[in-house]
């Protein structure tokens, strides 16, 4: 279950177990919430109102230590371990990681905040086919030596072929495989991986 410290992202297998604890979900929703590193003591406060739909005040010892003692023990070295946050055992902190952006579509329902490659990638075949179909209207030389219906057929293939990469690509990288060009061969059985 551990990753490597080096990991670009993590394993759905991990997303899930991280996930699976609402403790575990209420302390990534705050942390998210902060720029800065958080103690822990701050941390065990926040997620004991939010599991008792309290204000902070309003927590008694026993409810905040519950919170605390299970973060400290369990909860926050699990999270370290997977390379989610950076837990400073001995001054008492927790900082994100930069994979805790991986868990951002599971922890708010939405996509992810960043804009994708994929998502540059479709504005710009969008415009590069916007101009292309805007010489072609005007019968320029070259444009006018093929046919609307074959610039019609390009701009379709085009995006056609794309979204079936962009498919693929996101399959693979969920299911843990490898989205690159030579694992698209590897896959359709052009390359042999041995």
């Amino acid at each position: 279950m551990f990753v490597n410290e080096e990991a670009e992202s993590l394993s759905k297998d991990d997303i899930y177990s991280m996930l699976s604890n609402r403790r575990r979900r209420l302390a990534l929703s705050y942390l998210r919430q902060t720029e800065d590193k958080v103690s822990v003591r701050d941390l065990s406060k926040e997620v004991a109102a939010m599991e008792n739909g309290i204000d902070r005040e309003e927590l008694t010892y026993k409810q905040r230590k519950r919170v605390y003692t299970s973060l400290h023990q369990t909860h926050l070295p699990k999270l370290d371990d997977v390379g989610v946050v950076v837990y400073d055992r001995d001054r008492g902190y927790i900082s994100l990681t930069p994979l805790a952006a991986d868990l951002d579509t599971f922890l708010d329902g939405t996509t992810d905040r960043r804009i994708s490659s994929w998502s540059v990638y479709y504005l710009g075949l969008s415009g590069l086919s916007l101009l292309v179909v805007g010489l072609a209207w005007t019968d320029l030389f070259p444009f006018s030596l093929v046919s609307d219906l074959g610039y019609a057929l390009l701009v379709s293939l085009t995006f056609a072929v794309s979204a079936a990469v962009h498919v693929y690509t996101e399959r693979v990288s969920l299911e843990g495989g490898d989205p690159s060009v030579s694992g698209f061969l590897t896959d359709v059985g052009l390359r042999d991986d041995d």
